[in-house]
C-alpha cells in the first residue's frame, strides 16, 4: 500500500493517537543520539594527528564533512572525492579515500546504555523508528556492532532518499512512511538544529548527546525507561 494519499493529504493527523503504538513513537536520528561514531578511529595509526586534524577539520568548507554528506545524499563516493581533489590535492584525497574504506573502523557501536535504553522504550510501549544520515552500505558492513540497532522498527536512509536531517522533507517523508502522526512522535538528536525541524512540524523535540540524559529527559515526559 503507497504511503501516500495522492489527493495531496497526509495519512497521519494529530487528531488520532499513533496506530503503531498506544505510547506513541520515538524518531531517532542517526548517527548522532546512538551511535558511537568517530571519524578519527579510521586513520589512527596511519597519519600524523596533524594530517588527521587537517583532513577532518570542521571549519573546511569543502573538506571531509563535505566528502562524507555528499556520499550521505547518495552522490558516489568516486564523485565525491573527485570534486574534493579539485581543491585539496591528489595527495590529501588519497587521506581522504582511506578513511572512507576504512570508514567501518569509525564506527564502534551504540553509546554506552543505548541498547539497554531501547529495550525498555519498547518494553514501555513506544515503536522505535530511524532517521539515519548514512549509507546502506556503511550499517551492512557494521551492521555487527550495530545489530542493537534491531529494536527499530523502520529506519529511512538518507542516501536512498537523497535528503539528510537538514531537510525538512525527510522527516515529512518519515511521518508518512512510517504512517505515524507528528503530534504523538518525540524525535531525538544531538543537534540542536535538527530538533528544531522537528520542532516546527508538530514533533516534540530533545536535544540530548548522552543516554543518561536522555533517559532523564523522557521521563519528565512521563515515560517509564
Amino acid at each position: 500500500m503507497s504511503d501516500y494519499d495522492f489527493s495531496g493529504n497526509d495519512k497521519f493527523s494529530d487528531d488520532r493517537p499513533d496506530p503503531a503504538a498506544p505510547g506513541g513513537s520515538i524518531l531517532f536520528g542517526l548517527p548522532g543520539t546512538l551511535v558511537d561514531r568517530d571519524p578519527r578511529r579510521a586513520l589512527v595509526g596511519q597519519y600524523p594527528d596533524g594530517v588527521i586534524d587537517m583532513v577532518l577539520d570542521p571549519e573546511d568548507p569543502w573538506g571531509f564533512a563535505c566528502v562524507s554528506r555528499q556520499i550521505n545524499l547518495g552522490v558516489d563516493p568516486q564523485q565525491a572525492l573527485a570534486d574534493y581533489e579539485t581543491t585539496h590535492g591528489p595527495a590529501v584525497a588519497w587521506v581522504v579515500r582511506i578513511c572512507l574504506e576504512n570508514y567501518t573502523l569509525a564506527v564502534k557501536g551504540l553509546l554506552p546504555g543505548a541498547s539497554e535504553l531501547l529495550e525498555d522504550l519498547r518494553r514501555a510501549g513506544l515503536t522505535l523508528w530511524g532517521l539515519a544520515a548514512t549509507t546502506r552500505q556503511l550499517i551492512e558492513a557494521a551492521s555487527e556492532v550495530l545489530s542493537p540497532l534491531s529494536a527499530l522498527k523502520g529506519v529511512l536512509i538518507s542516501s536512498e532518499e537523497h535528503m539528510d536531517l537538514s531537510d525538512s522533507l525527510f522527516y515529512r517523508l518519515a511521518l508518512r512512511r512510517f504512517a505515524i502522526s507528528p503530534g504523538h512522535t518525540i524525535f531525538v538528536d544531538a543537534d540542536p538544529e535538527h530538533v528544531a525541524v522537528a520542532d516546527r512540524l508538530g514533533m516534540d523535540g530533545i536535544v540530548a548527546d548522552d543516554i543518561r540524559g536522555l533517559r532523564q529527559l523522557l521521563r519528565q515526559r512521563g515515560i517509564a525507561c
